[in-house]
């Protein structure tokens, strides 16, 4: 039974989000620094200039403490194994037997999600004025996303574009392929507020009705989407 400190783990066809805005003062930082492993705090001092380190720090901390309370132990127990293409996951010995994992952020908001489920991927995105939005999608979106956002009105083309963007990364973070799946090599939808869908992946038309996106929106003037296996899930969001 889950105690007070305790999460039980999601249930089935449910993906609990956490959503987070990162505190980087002394105040947050200093006790979970003291949670972080060996290696987190090397790569922590590699980064270049404080504010990503300090940044580092509370993402690694708060998803340390997030993931305690499924696993019963104190973060600084919390171990992970690593995928691959480095997608990591809770080491056997942790958490519920399936739980899975992702971890996104961006300009000091975090989104957590977790899943019973043998995948999920998300991915946030702060809303944004992009002077090389054209060139993105050109380099980046297939044939007919970038159609489908040629025809959104200006005034929603951002929205539209950070749309697309986020149910991309969402998916290809929950296969877990990383940089060797091509982002043109399979559409989604782009229409800003609109159920996200995943509508076609490669040549064989029967992959995309074996997943599942969910549109996501963490806070205002951020926009995401949640990527799992399987039919339709509902999103909590927990805190």
């Amino acid at each position: 039974m889950a105690g007070p400190d305790r999460v039980a783990p999601p249930a089935k066809g449910e993906v609990h989000v956490w959503i987070q805005a990162l505190d980087t003062s002394d105040a947050v930082l200093d006790p979970l620094a003291r949670t972080l492993s060996p290696d987190e705090h090397v790569r922590g001092r590699a980064f270049r200039f404080d504010k990503d380190r300090r940044l580092f720090v509370a993402r690694r901390g708060w998803l340390r403490a997030v993931l305690a309370r499924y696993a019963g132990v104190p973060p600084e127990r919390v171990s992970f194994a690593y995928g691959p293409h480095g997608k990591p996951a809770l080491a056997d010995d942790l958490g519920p037997a399936g739980l899975s994992f992702n971890l996104s952020h961006s300009q000091g908001l975090a989104a957590l999600a977790l899943t019973g489920a043998a995948a999920v991927g998300v991915d946030v995105e702060a809303l944004r004025p992009m002077s090389d939005a054209d060139q993105i999608a050109e380099r980046f979106f297939s044939p007919a996303e970038r159609r489908a956002l040629r025809a959104i009105p200006p005034s929603d083309r951002t929205a539209a574009f950070f749309s697309c963007w986020t149910r991309k990364e969402a998916y290809v973070k929950a296969t877990g392929d990383g940089l060797s799946c091509p982002l043109d090599s399979f559409d989604v939808n782009v229409q800003p507020g609109q159920p996200a869908r995943l509508e076609r992946v490669g040549e064989d038309a029967a992959v995309a009705g074996r997943w599942s996106l969910c549109h996501l929106e963490p806070a205002p003037g951020y926009v995401g989407a949640v990527a799992v296996p399987g039919p339709a899930v509902s999103l909590l969001r927990r805190a």
